[in-house]
């Protein structure tokens, strides 16, 4: 891994969070991004071998235990409103596919209406034609004819003229029964849209309600308490990776980017200061799921709109086999994802009030590791 001082470090330029091997990030935009994170480092004192969240905790007493307890608070309600973003979203994209599949039902079944019109005319012509004959039994009409062999050059005529018959009415029954079908579809999708509009609507109240209850709950704080909250939040952060380091981890994992996810770095860290909003899937702001899915679009490749759904569907990939351009899925519920850069670095959009930045891949608990541009098992 390098020595200790190098394994202190990684900027977070939207929260000072993270640390990573000093190495660089991957080879990614070249020894640019590595040199300049290693600049600012150093300027912050980050870069310091013996540094130690320790060294920067809030002062003891009844004020430090209620910052934690206001941290504790405000990532609890931050927390709660990224599920509900990944459910909106996940809504969002069932009400999408929902109204598309609609659309196609209603030009299905005007399609059909209009087969059934011509049908019907057939029908009426066949009818008619009956009509005119006297609807007499071909039989009957060999034993009156005057002609019998004028009749019988036509037998073959009339008996195709049964066949139609029997396949028109056939066809009817089979283009009612189908509209039938598409009619109790549509019925079923409208069903589906409206529940999931619901569902929408819901997590939408939800991200609301949570996000303001945070940013009350911060702005009721004075300016020299929100500086020592942001501290704070730094501090569990660098904890986090600190602990995850040292456990080894960044020793084992040593590939190198694939060609597509090399242009997802690009991408994403080309976004980098951008703000989080929710629902939000660039080009001006994104959350965290949006990020990702616009960084994979850009390299070529669709993936699922949601974290939890990337985690689902996405190609999972040890830990140790992790390589530049992997995502990240973090929490149990797999509500977040960043994109991993190398060295132990992800670029993710955080949360409300954050922006895209760089931190350190242990930060938060991590659930797994997906590939978008990877096979699935099986």
């Amino acid at each position: 891994m390098g020595s200790q001082g190098a394994r202190q470090g990684v900027r977070d330029t939207g929260e000072g969070r993270g640390v990573r091997g000093g190495r660089g990030v991957g080879g990614v935009r070249g020894g640019r991004l590595a040199v300049c994170t290693a600049v600012v480092l150093c300027a912050t004192g980050l870069l310091g071998g013996t540094a130690t969240a320790a060294q920067r905790s809030p002062d003891p007493g009844d004020d430090a235990r209620h910052l934690e307890q206001v941290r504790k608070e405000i990532e609890g309600l931050y927390r709660t409103a990224e599920r509900a973003t990944d459910a909106y979203n996940a809504a969002e994209e069932q009400v999408q596919l929902q109204q598309k599949k609609i659309v196609e039902l209603a030009r299905t079944i005007d399609g059909a209406q209009q087969r059934l019109a011509a049908l019907k005319r057939r029908a009426g012509a066949l009818a008619s034609a009956q009509y005119r004959t006297g609807g007499i039994p071909p039989e009957a009409q060999l034993v009156l004819s005057k002609d019998p062999e004028a009749f019988l050059a036509n037998v073959d005529l009339v008996r195709k003229g049964q066949q139609a018959v029997k396949g028109v009415i056939s066809q009817l029954t089979h283009l009612k029964t189908d509209l039938e079908g598409y009619a109790q579809d549509a019925s079923h999708r409208w069903e589906q849209l409206e529940a999931n509009r619901k569902k929408k609507d819901a997590a939408r109240k939800e991200i609301n309600d949570k996000i303001d209850a945070a940013k009350t709950l911060e702005s009721r704080l004075a300016a020299k308490e929100k500086d020592r909250l942001r501290k704070l939040e730094d501090d569990q952060a660098l904890l986090a990776q600190q602990k995850w380091l040292d456990s080894g981890v960044l020793a084992e994992i040593t590939g190198k980017a694939s060609e597509q996810g090399r242009k997802a770095i690009a991408y994403a860290t080309s976004q980098i200061g951008k703000d989080y909003v929710w629902g939000a899937t660039g080009p001006d702001t994104f959350d965290c799921s949006g990020l990702t899915l616009r960084a994979w679009r850009a390299a070529g490749r669709t993936i699922p709109r949601t974290s939890q759904e990337q985690w689902a569907q996405l190609p999972r990939v040890a830990l140790r086999d992790m390589r530049p351009g992997d995502l990240v899925i973090y929490f149990s519920d797999a509500s977040h994802v960043g994109m991993y850069l190398g060295d132990g670095a992800i670029v993710h959009a955080p949360r409300p009030g954050r922006q895209v930045t760089i931190t350190g891949a242990g930060t938060m608990p991590i659930l797994g590791v997906v590939r978008p541009d990877g096979e699935r098992a099986g």
